[in-house]
């Protein structure tokens, strides 16, 4: 059976020793913010951070004067229970953190930030603002404000 190219399906003619032209394709948003997140990862060590990457995130989402119930960390954080729960165990002996029985149901746990998980936290967002200056150095200020506004309502529950 032989194959058949549609009209407007052209065939590359690029002689082998010439390089192709980049493609004028722009991918989707969820594409480009996966590359984006890519090189995140990449430039945010735990040598620039003083932390890991995740455990950056998770601080994020405590406080010290109320706590976050620890089943609510994993549904926000999109988290298997075993992993957040492996995750708090790293954040908890570095003294970030700490979970306490919560006085109206012994059952569960709230999760609260230490005073020195406040101090870790103040210095790796330092660091992550220089990361971001990396990643989005193509963008103006303006430009960095409208992607932040874009994304928290893409975000919002």
């Amino acid at each position: 059976m032989a194959l058949t190219t549609s009209p407007s399906v052209e065939a590359d003619t690029t002689p082998a020793d010439e390089p192709a032209l980049a493609s004028t394709h722009v991918p989707g948003a969820l594409v480009l913010m996966t590359r984006l997140s890519r090189q995140v990862y990449r430039i945010a060590t735990d040598d620039v951070l003083g932390m890991g990457l995740k455990q950056f995130v998770l601080l994020n989402q405590l406080h010290e004067d109320v706590g976050v119930p620890q089943q609510q960390l994993a549904e926000h954080l999109c988290l298997g229970a075993n992993i957040l729960v492996l995750l708090l165990n790293g954040i908890e002996s570095a003294g970030w953190a700490e979970r306490r029985r919560d006085p109206a149901d012994r059952r569960r746990h709230l999760v609260h930030r230490t005073p020195a998980g406040t101090a870790a936290l103040a210095s790796a967002e330092q660091a992550m603002d220089s990361v971001e200056d990396h990643v989005l150095d193509n963008l103006s200020a303006e430009e960095r404000a409208v992607l932040r506004d874009l994304l928290a309502r893409a975000l919002a529950d």
